[in-house]
């Protein structure tokens, strides 16, 4: 639309002015989001969305007092869960997860018995998990310039990686041979994480682990069809040039070198392998810019890599997924976290089939009350034109009225009549 506007302002000027060629670079600009849409992909995406809010509404339950929430309060919470309509209708959609009930004229939420048990195994599973959650994030600060990252950044990930809410608690100050927390500044909002020791048997990125394995050269590998061949010709010239490991310190490159573009497309594959979900909105990702070294114009440099890289911008959130973590539409690695996720995405399903199933069977019932409704309005109608009939012959009078018959008979055989 903007671009119309421009060409239409533009065309009414004069012919002198109008320079075509210079609105390449604009149009330019404004695809730079663009990229081809795959179904499999975007499939993976949407079916997290729900997911994602679900979870969100979990953890909010969880945190209120008596873990009982009233839907009022649910109702506020939505803009920040990027939903719109009423919370009672979006609840009522997984009656599995959530119970809901009136009291007196207030309705509350609760989670069910089958979501607390889902919840208890989670908990279970991060328990078990930790030494795992370690590793990553001792990863991350090793990834870091100075070793430090901001913790109200690494907030807005935690989940991505499979962090407990409480990590500061439960798993920092446990290792603290690895990482303390510091503050430098002395801003509440500049306490970071710091790594104590690095350990070189973590600095080991992805790649190269699978290089091991495979007795090669770390290189990337490519996911796009056949038929993209000048993205593959792209990809052959930018992976020839040898692998740097994001675990490598940066301040050696040059920045806008092609070394450079390789460390941080190693960092970002790196960061992404840590996920549980092979994925990050790139907005907060962008949030590590300094922290990791990444480019300004960050969506860029992921769009000039699609067979590393998959972009979407499903439901107006600009997402970055990694193409080797999936299989069409499935994840290929699924952390035991994930598993256990999964069953929740699976008890989500079943409440809204079962959801499906009685709005279905409600609006048959209330067809049926239609169609019956609808036959005696007809039989009503036939009836009143059937007595309006019988009205109509009673106003027709002479013979049919009796006493007109009883005058007609006497005067017809009474001889003293007149």
């Amino acid at each position: 639309m903007v671009i119309k506007m421009l060409l239409q302002n533009l065309n009414s000027c004069s012919p002198r002015l109008y320079n075509p060629p210079s609105l390449v670079p604009l149009i330019r600009n404004f695809s730079l989001w663009s990229m081809k849409k795959e179904p499999d992909l975007e499939s993976a995406l949407s079916r997290n969305r729900r997911w994602i809010v679900n979870n969100q509404i979990k953890y909010i339950i969880l945190r209120y007092p008596d873990q009982v929430v009233p839907v009022k309060f649910l109702q506020k919470k939505f803009k920040t869960l990027d939903l719109q309509g009423k919370a009672l209708n979006w609840l009522k959609k997984y009656p599995c997860c959530f119970e809901v009930y009136l009291e007196g004229v207030e309705h509350y939420c609760r989670l069910t018995k089958r979501m607390m048990f889902l919840v208890e195994e989670e908990e279970a599973v991060k328990d078990m998990q930790e030494p795992v959650f370690v590793e990553r994030l001792a990863k991350l600060l090793m990834m870091s310039l100075n070793h430090r990252l901001n913790v109200v950044k690494l907030n807005e990930m935690k989940r991505n990686f499979g962090f407990p809410d409480d990590y500061l608690i439960r798993i920092v100050p446990k290792y603290s041979d690895l990482f303390r927390v510091v503050n430098y500044s002395g801003r509440r909002s500049s306490m970071e994480i710091e790594l104590v020791s690095w350990n070189p048997d973590l600095a080991v990125s992805k790649i190269e682990a699978s290089a091991q394995k495979q007795s090669s050269q770390p290189c990337f590998s490519c996911s796009l069809p056949p038929t993209w061949v000048k993205s593959w010709e792209r990809f052959h010239k930018f992976n020839a040039a040898p692998y740097i490991s994001p675990y490598l310190d940066r301040r050696g490159l040059v920045e806008g070198s092609e070394e450079m573009e390789k460390r941080t497309v190693g960092l970002v594959h790196e960061f992404l392998s840590l996920t549980l979900w092979k994925k990050a909105s790139i907005l907060k990702l962008g949030h590590f810019r300094r922290e990791f070294g990444l480019p300004e114009k960050l969506n860029v440099l992921l769009l000039k890599h699609p067979g590393i890289f998959y972009v979407s911008n499903k439901y107006q959130i600009y997402t970055v997924l990694l193409r080797e973590g999936y299989n069409g539409s499935e994840l290929i690695d699924k952390d035991p976290l994930v598993v256990v996720k999964e069953k929740f995405g699976e008890l989500m399903q079943e409440g809204l089939h079962e959801y499906n199933r009685r709005h279905h069977l409600v609006n048959v019932e209330k067809k049926k009350k239609a169609m019956v409704l609808a036959r005696l309005d007809k039989s009503k109608d036939r009836s009143s034109e059937v007595s309006d009939n019988d009205d109509q012959g009673d106003k027709l009078g002479g013979l049919f009225d009796p006493e007109e018959r009883k005058r007609f008979y006497k005067i017809l055989f009474d001889d003293t009549a007149p």
